[in-house]
């Protein structure tokens, strides 16, 4: 049986991309990295909970470099996944700063064929360290992925309580799937 993917089913291949920019909290402001990067998007299968909601998921590994140095500074992992019945659309993000974000949104696609998903989530949507807590706290995440073809563009924005301010760390991109 084949697995509808739904408005995830674009995503699947890698992505390359080097025209990233990083907006990022500094104790002295604000710091500013170009980057490059990849996205690895894999089929995960379905699964189904309660007996009563199934979602299709795609894995990814996403591997974030400096362009002023070529030293990683982002390794991210988990899951988009779709609930047909609900139209719904998931992320969950795992990095290896102790700090998990689960949110959700939606998937629309334009006129033009492309497709927009947006998810976003607030404090609740979060898991972090006590640490992190207290002294990066994340706030809130949104994520808007637009695909048009096989070029990605992404806009993500973060809010930190950090440095003793609220920050609004973003992370923008434009890739193209190679495989």
């Amino acid at each position: 049986m084949d697995i509808d993917y739904g408005p995830l089913t674009g995503l699947i291949g890698t992505f390359k991309g080097e025209k990233g920019l990083d907006i990022a909290p500094d104790p002295d402001g604000t710091e500013k990295n170009a980057y490059y990067e990849t996205i690895v998007f894999t089929p995960a299968g379905d699964v189904t909970n309660a007996e009563e909601q199934t979602l299709v998921a795609l894995h990814y590994h996403q591997i974030v470099s400096r362009k002023s140095n070529n030293e990683v500074f982002h390794d991210q992992t988990g899951y988009w996944m779709w609930d047909q019945s609900k139209d719904e659309i998931f992320q969950s993000i795992a990095i290896p700063r102790v700090v998990c974000v689960l949110a959700n949104g939606e998937a629309q696609t334009e006129s033009n064929g492309d497709i927009v998903i947006n998810v976003s989530t607030d404090v609740d949507g979060v898991l972090q360290s006590p640490f992190m807590h207290k002294k990066a706290k994340t706030t809130s995440f949104k994520q808007t992925f637009t695909l048009k073809g096989d070029t990605l563009h992404y806009h993500e924005t973060t809010m930190v309580d950090i440095y003793g301010n609220n920050f609004e760390h973003t992370d923008t991109n434009t890739l193209v799937k190679i495989s």
